[in-house]
């Protein structure tokens, strides 16, 4: 019997008040054009292009009494990979929307934080290459 494996996320799919309002937030702050299917698609070669061992995707529960969705209260978080943190950063400010905590950086790379309308937590994570 052949072995049958998950290779990724298809998809993230998530209810809010104003669908439209909601989209128009993510396109105006973060940039992110909407695609044909009335939602936004990122293409793993465009990830993998900028980051080829650095690009992945976290699939993560975390406990119901954890702190790290914070200022949020909704169960659930998105983690979107940018290609020049800096940029995208100047670009929220540029908006006017708050971050929600100083940018912080790790080995594995650098990340920001802002509330999407919704009130759901969007962090911000530009992938470092790992060292050979």
């Amino acid at each position: 019997m052949q072995m049958s494996n998950i290779i990724g996320v298809g998809g993230v799919f998530f209810l809010c008040e104003d669908p439209d309002a909601t989209k128009a937030w993510y396109k105006d702050v973060l940039g992110v054009e909407e695609s044909e299917y009335g939602g936004f698609a990122f293409s793993h070669g465009a990830s993998a292009k900028s980051f080829p061992k650095g690009a992945m995707t976290i699939f993560a529960p975390f406990k119901a009494d954890s702190d790290y969705f914070k200022p949020s209260d909704q169960s659930m978080m998105f983690n979107l990979m940018v290609d020049d943190l800096d940029a995208v950063i100047a670009r929220i400010e540029a908006a006017g929307v708050e971050m929600t905590q100083p940018p912080e950086d790790y080995d594995y790379g650098k990340f920001a934080w802002v509330m999407d309308p919704d009130g759901r937590k969007v962090e911000l994570w530009q992938p470092i290459e790992p060292k050979p």
